[in-house]
């Protein structure tokens, strides 16, 4: 056994080495073995391997831990068929990121033997073109610049690998040490390495061309590594720079129906100008100001602009945020001989990184030792097979030996996720030197659309097309009627083109009211303000339409470790042979102590070699104090082996040991293995613990306590044991258990092998129980009563677990999951049933006991296809598919593996249940505040586009009751202040009181359309009696201009005040009647219902000649008109969800035959018609500002219009078959 080693520091990792049979560089000689019958290489630039390694070993470091010894006594050969047949031919390749077998570049040196070949020095490590300002660094301490280990890994090289002295060379170069990682105390260094002493070879020169300047020092901002930091910057990736708020206001500004409306502005500012100034007045004839109005029409654009743009600039301010915190995350690190969990953003170059089955690699590197290390690389190289690493200084021996195979592979690439095996890495590139994130910064992306904005933005063309009929109706009668009253019209030309000119602008501005931009707007606010407020109730949001997905969930497939329970795991129980020990309620200790006290040394000896070398977690520190980092089911049974075992150290125990293979968790199998050398000649014990039921179906002995003496397993002992496990199940208990089998050689000579290692599932016979133990772990608070809402809510909530079905029932009944009449069923017999028994038995399914991560993805799949809406946890690496398939998959912030946060669309930060119910909350409050809002939207759209286009066609002059500044406020309402207020309402607990919508349920229901048809009716009957009967009812004298301009004032007021009120009714989508409930809670919507009050009233005091206000601002009777007429709003509400739904319903069918028969031919004429004017109008836009560039970006793109143009018109020129479906799935969903 290797010695134990005492580093003094009390709290080690297990770090893994492997020994190979490949032959070793001796510590004592400076020759090394070489092939006889395949010439090696020349001598590597970094020739002296040995004497860098004797360095390092001799290094007096106090920090140095121990090391698990793993040998692999199996050596593997290495023929020539076994070597990389490098040629020119095969240099290049498309993929940037070569996997190994392609990993050398075009050689400069031939081996006879066609061996991988090495290039030299100078070849190695040349900058490529336009990268040389990476090869040099100002005032650096270190011996390697950041373009020289850029050349490590693009592509994989291991000429540079080799040049750069191999792992030792790239740890002294970076004055790390492989085993210590870097001193905690480091700020500055003082000690200058330079390349020379790294590698012992000379280093390669560069001349910088003209004009490209070396690297500046990064920029400190702390004193910790700040050397470090300044040669090779920080693990962070520069901030994308955000948009100027003058090119968001350009592009909101672009437009072109404001770029149509602000020139009829100015249009009729140069008309009203000229009436003003350019014509003589009499002293009856004082001059009008009409100039005034096209002012104001363009401050309003103006306006409108600035809070599009602001609402764009805030919006991109929330998702960045969001972004950040999505990629913040903490990894395992060795810094002064300790393990730490560090923030990814503080990782530095130099650092010594652990890895892990499901680990995500956040930087580049070279491994340094552990076992059986393979990674997926397919997000970087595009290859899907699992890769197997090679130890950085095997590798380097097998270089100089010439023995290299063709899959050597020293590498660790960024964004690689780790799937087997573990082990430790030297950190080479980070930050923006990294493979991914140099990928990162060349393909950054905008945000996708979510479903539910490109849903709304469908259902705005729809809404668009009809606004464009009812401009392009109202400007043609108008036109008209303005042609056949020109031989009669006196006025001056001037006065003829400013009525022209009004007429335009009125259409144009309906078009303007009728396009609801605000629909996208109102989307976007709401899933901002829900993952901010998700986020402080610890829920991470990683895809956003999962915000809008969770809301309609109708079953959730929930994890039972850590997500139902409290995952703070401990033994209280455990039957070894005879005897067997629980921990009572009144005194913890009684029982245990008493056990513990009655094993002889030998029997503590091999339970804690069972619980700590068979384990992936480590001895670290949290919050300051001493415990174990990893699988809580591990760390509670090294609790045990620890408190009451006598384990000491747990590195040490490890360095006592020499481990021959370790055997990763097996999801199938539901165990785990390692494979220790017995002292002397006494061979090699496999040592495996798992789910016991399982378990002890592949065991046929037992072993005695006290004597170890080793007797068949008896039908009485097997029925025990059983007894045993079930017992401890029904107090849901998790068991599990220890089993042994000591083989006389490894791999066992009738088990077939690779690479010296054994499968676990061939060695699964015959074993040797040693014993069992009980895990309590109890149930969370809350989590009983967050089922029972779900459940109210119409969610139905599934356990799907690996414990066996006795303890899955009983922690299930306990959450109140399993009910009478629900099926428990386990993974073996559900992986079987037929598709009769699955669509009989899957409603009824409670609990999936025994189940793997494929079981999990089938049971997922099956109730999709059921028309379920799916939320499932997940926290393994293995879980990766299920919480692809599921409609939101939600992983555990704490317990989960990256590869499952990655492959999630919600982390759990506090991997609580109770989370689960607050997303399912915040999701049903985005589609309420999204509806909310459309129903608000449509209601104004519908009452000022009526009221403009029939005020209009009926006055002699041909004027809307709504001047078109006073369309813009309204407009500025109904999309900016609207979306605010209505969009930032939190959830209630009621929220949960009804049921899922369907996945086809339509945007806008029938309740929707009810309080829609019944306010817009309401609103426009009132204001069109005010403008038609209002002067008889008042007693106003209309031939009076003051007196008009007083009646046309209160109807605008009156309007502006119903919107306000429908705000209020708009809070509630069902019907019932307290529209007030929870308003305290929303400070955003009582805000800006004062700002909108605030405005207007300072628009009817003040706006005067801009808004055509009355001069003399309307008296207390004529207020008191406008608000109570506005106000009545609020119990045409009440009156209106009193009306039965089923009554409307049959209404609208009736109805709504003859108005789509109408529609789609209007629309599907305006939509062409408008369409076509918009792309001439286009094109004369490009002709004038020569925007070429645009153009041929759009070629290349096959967009065709920009993104920030209006919905309607681009599109509207051609619609393909797929967009006339759309459009008829929009027609039959309204």
């Amino acid at each position: 056994m290797a010695s134990s080693s005492n580093n003094g520091n009390g709290l080690t990792p297990p770090v893994f080495q492997i020994e190979t049979a490949s032959p070793r560089v001796s510590e004592d000689s400076d020759e090394s073995p070489r092939r006889t019958s395949s010439p090696s290489p020349p001598p590597p630039p970094a020739a002296a391997t040995t004497n860098n390694t004797t360095a390092q070993r001799n290094r007096s470091d106090s920090l140095a831990i121990p090391s698990l010894h793993v040998s692999t006594s199996r050596p593997r050969s290495s023929g020539d068929d076994d070597t990389i047949a490098a040629s020119p031919t095969t240099s290049t390749h498309s993929n940037p990121f070569l996997t190994p077998g392609g990993s050398t570049i075009a050689p400069s040196i031939r081996s006879r033997s066609g061996s991988i070949i090495i290039e030299d020095v100078e070849s190695a490590l040349r900058p490529d073109p336009g990268s040389e300002g990476d090869f040099h660094v100002a005032d650096s301490s270190f011996a390697f610049s950041p373009g020289q280990l850029n050349k490590l890994l693009n592509p994989k090289s291991l000429s540079a690998f080799y040049a750069l002295g191999g792992v030792n060379g790239v740890a002294k170069g970076l004055q790390t040490d492989l085993k210590s990682g870097l001193s905690i105390d480091e700020t500055t260094v003082s000690r200058r390495v330079t390349f020379e002493d790294a590698t012992n070879n000379k280093a390669p020169v560069y001349t910088l061309p003209d004009g490209v300047k070396g690297l500046a020092p990064y920029q400190t901002s702390g004193e910790s590594f700040k050397d470090r930091i300044s040669a090779y910057g920080t693990n962070t990736l520069p901030a994308k720079k955000a948009t100027p708020l003058w090119r968001l206001a350009w592009q909101t500004y672009k437009d072109p129906i404001l770029i149509l409306l602000t020139g009829a502005a100015i249009i009729s500012l140069a008309l009203g100008l000229y009436e003003t100034f350019g014509v003589e007045h009499g002293p009856d004839d004082p001059p009008s100001v009409d100039w005034v109005e096209g002012v104001a029409i363009c401050v309003a654009i103006l306006i409108v602009t600035l809070v599009g743009s602001l609402n764009d600039w805030q919006k991109e301010k929330a998702f960045v945020k969001l972004n950040a915190k999505k990629d913040d995350r903490e990894v395992k690190v060795i810094r002064s001989g300790k393990s730490f969990m560090i923030n990814v953003h503080d990782v530095i170059v130099g650092d010594v990184l652990h890895l892990e089955p499901g680990d995500l690699v956040p930087v580049d590197g070279i491994f340094i030792t552990g076992h059986d290390l393979k990674c997926d690389e397919s997000s970087a190289t595009g290859e899907s097979d699992a890769l197997k690493k090679t130890p950085g200084e095997q590798a380097f021996h097998l270089l100089q030996t010439g023995n290299a195979p063709k899959d050597l592979d020293p590498f660790i690439i960024s964004d690689a996720k780790v799937l087997e095996g573990m082990g430790t890495f030297v950190v080479t590139s980070v930050g923006t030197n990294s493979s991914f994130g140099k990928i990162m910064m060349s393909v950054r992306t905008e945000m996708d659309a979510t479903p539910l904005q490109k849903k709304l933005e469908r259902l705005a063309m729809a809404i668009a097309k009809l606004g464009f009929a009812s401009a392009a109706l109202l400007f043609f009668v108008l036109l008209f009627r303005f042609v056949a009253q020109l031989d009669t019209d006196t006025r001056n030309a001037a006065d003829k083109g400013s009525a022209f000119m009004d007429i335009l602008i009125v259409a144009i501005t309906i078009i303007v009211v009728a396009v609801p931009e605000g629909l996208p707007l109102a989307v976007t606010l709401a899933l901002a303000f829900a993952t901010t407020r998700l986020l402080k109730e610890k829920n991470l949001v990683r895809v956003l339409r999962a915000c809008e997905t969770m809301g309609n969930a109708t079953t959730i497939c929930s994890d039972k470790t850590g997500t139902l329970t409290t995952n703070k795991m401990t033994v209280v129980a455990g039957a070894f042979g005879s005897a067997n020990f629980s921990k009572s309620e009144s005194d913890e200790s009684t029982g245990v102590v008493k056990f513990a006290s009655s094993l002889p040394a030998a029997t503590k000896e091999l339970i804690v070699q069972s619980i700590a070398i068979n384990s992936t977690a480590f001895e670290g520190e949290e919050d300051g104090e001493a415990t174990f980092i990893g699988s809580k089911t591990e760390t509670a049974m090294l609790h045990f082996a620890r408190n009451h075992m006598g384990m000491q150290s747990l590195a040490e125990t490890r360095a006592n040991e020499t481990v021959a293979q370790m055997m990763p968790f097996d999801s199938s199998k539901k165990c785990m293995g390692a494979v220790v050398k017995l002292p002397g000649n006494g061979g090699y014990r496999l040592l495996v613990k798992g789910a016991s039921e399982i378990l002890l179906d592949y065991c046929d002995s037992t072993v005695d306590i006290n004597s170890l003496a080793i007797s068949s397993m008896t039908e009485g002992d097997r029925d025990h044991l059983r007894a045993t496990i079930t017992a401890y199940a029904k107090k849901s208990l998790r068991t599990i258990a220890m089993v042994y089998y000591d083989f006389p050689q490894w791999p066992p000579s009738h088990v077939e092998s690779k690479d010296g290692h054994a499968d676990l599932a061939a060695v699964l016979k015959n074993l040797v129980f040693l014993g069992v133990v009980g895990i309590q772990d109890p149930v969370r608070p809350g989590v009983p009563e967050a089922v029972r809402k779900a459940a109210g809510a119409g969610v139905t909530t599934r356990m799907v677990t690996g414990d066996n079905a006795v303890t899955a029932q009983a922690i299930a009944t306990e959450c109140g999951i399993y009910t009478e009449g629900g099926l428990i069923l386990e993974g073996p017999v559900f992986r079987t049933l037929t598709e009769e028994q699955f669509a009989e038995q899957l409603p009824r399914l409670q609990v999936l006991a025994r189940s793997s991560p494929e079981d999990k993805r089938i049971l997922v799949t099956r109730l999709k296809a059921m028309g379920d809406t799916v939320a499932v946890t997940g926290d393994g690496t293995n879980d990766a598919p299920a919480l692809k398939a599921a409609d939101v998959g939600f992983s555990m912030g704490i317990s989960g593996t990256e590869v499952a946060k990655e492959a999630s669309a919600i982390v759990l930060m506090d991997d609580n249940f109770t989370s689960i119910l607050t997303a399912l909350k915040w999701g049903r409050a985005v589609n309420d505040a999204v509806q909310k809002f459309l129903q608000f939207q449509i209601t104004v759209n519908i009452t000022a586009v009526l009221l403009a286009f029939i005020s209009a066609v009926s006055h002699p002059e041909m004027k809307s009751v709504l001047t078109a500044v006073q369309l813009l406020w309204v407009n500025l309402i109904m999309d900016t202040f609207a979306a605010l207020a209505l969009a930032t309402d939190p959830p209630t607990e009621k929220i949960l009181d009804r049921k899922p919508q369907g996945k086809k349920a339509p945007l806008i229901t029938l309740n929707m359309w009810k309080m829609i048809i019944g306010q817009a009716i309401f609103q426009l009957t009132a204001t069109l009696i005010l403008h038609f009967a209002g002067a008889r009812i008042l007693g106003y004298d209309t031939s009076n201009e003051q007196k008009q301009l007083e009646l046309d004032t209160m109807i605008f007021n009156t309007f502006v005040w119903m919107q306000i009120f429908n705000e209020f009714n708009n809070r509630r989508l069902d019907n019932k009647l307290n529209i007030f409930e929870g308003i305290q809670r929303n400070p955003f919507f009582i805000g800006i219902n004062c700002i909108m009050v605030g405005a207007q009233v300072a628009i009817i005091f003040v706006g005067k000649e801009a808004f055509s206000i009355s001069p003399d601002p309307i008296d207390g009777v004529q207020w008191a008109i406008c608000v109570v007429l506005a106000m009545l709003s609020l119990p045409m509400a009440v009156l209106i969800r009193f009306f039965p739904d089923e009554w409307f319903g049959a209404i609208a069918r009736k109805v709504g035959v003859p108005v789509l028969f109408i529609y789609r031919p209007v629309a599907r004429v305006s939509s062409r018609f408008f369409g076509a004017i918009g792309g001439g109008f286009k094109k004369v836009w490009r002709m004038v500002f020569k925007k070429k560039a645009e153009d041929e970006e759009e070629e290349k793109s096959g967009k065709g219009a920009s993104a920030n143009e209006s919905p309607v018109v681009a599109p509207a020129i051609v619609i393909s078959p797929d967009e006339a479906t759309k459009e008829r799935d929009v027609e039959k969903g309204q």
